[in-house]
């Protein structure tokens, strides 16, 4: 995995409570993710609805390496971390 670019997204809103705990989540397992919140950054809100051609049904949204999961679905959050080998090693 490259250092330089996460391949882990977070689209999220300051007020979403699942949005924390999945951040909260990814930080106990050591993923690297950018955080992007689609309230404060219109970019990113824009970046969010064309990834998901306007479909927009809540946050958060996770991209990781392209696949899209809606919601704080933990198993398809560990499937896609696992299959893209994105959960680092425990020291």
């Amino acid at each position: 995995m490259s250092d330089s670019t996460p391949t882990v997204t977070i689209y999220s809103t300051t007020w979403c409570a699942f949005c924390a705990t999945e951040k909260q989540w990814l930080d106990k397992l050591g993923v690297k993710y950018v955080a992007k919140n689609i309230e404060e950054d219109e970019a990113a809100n824009k970046e969010l609805m064309s990834k998901l051609d306007g479909n927009f049904q809540g946050v958060p949204v996770t991209d990781i390496a392209g696949e899209m999961i809606l919601g704080f679905n933990r198993p398809a959050l560990q499937d896609a971390l696992n299959k893209n080998d994105l959960i680092p090693a425990a020291a």
